[in-house]
């Protein structure tokens, strides 16, 4: 999950009237979420979760969940597309992206399959 500070709780309705919310949805990687974490930030977490979870199970298939955006977010990080981008990688509810862990590198296998 993104910690999206004072956002939290407000309808996407009221948060398009907001500057900061388009300028967040354009530039991912700089623009701040008021009170709450940078999509950097959140980025930088998730990855590193994930790295770790493959450390600690060198040979298993693993399944890790989360929401849309931090899905993303790990995909452009894998894919080395810039965080600005990310909007164009579509994630479904309940859809499933495979990402293979090598030693040194990453290859997707699939995005938003179905589940």
């Amino acid at each position: 999950e993104v910690d999206f500070g004072d956002w939290t709780g407000d309808r996407f309705e009221a948060l398009h009237a907001r500057p900061e919310w388009r300028a967040f949805n354009r530039f991912r990687s700089t623009a701040p979420i008021p009170g709450g974490e940078t999509m950097l930030a959140a980025q930088a977490r998730a990855v590193g979760a994930v790295l770790r979870l493959r450390a600690a199970h060198p040979d298993a298939e693993l399944a890790v969940v989360s929401h849309a955006d931090v899905i993303k977010a790990v995909l452009a990080h894998f894919l080395a597309a810039p965080l600005d981008l990310f909007s164009r990688i579509e994630i479904a509810p309940a859809s499933r992206s495979v990402v293979v862990l090598y030693d040194e590198t990453a290859a997707i296998a699939g995005v938003n399959l179905p589940a």
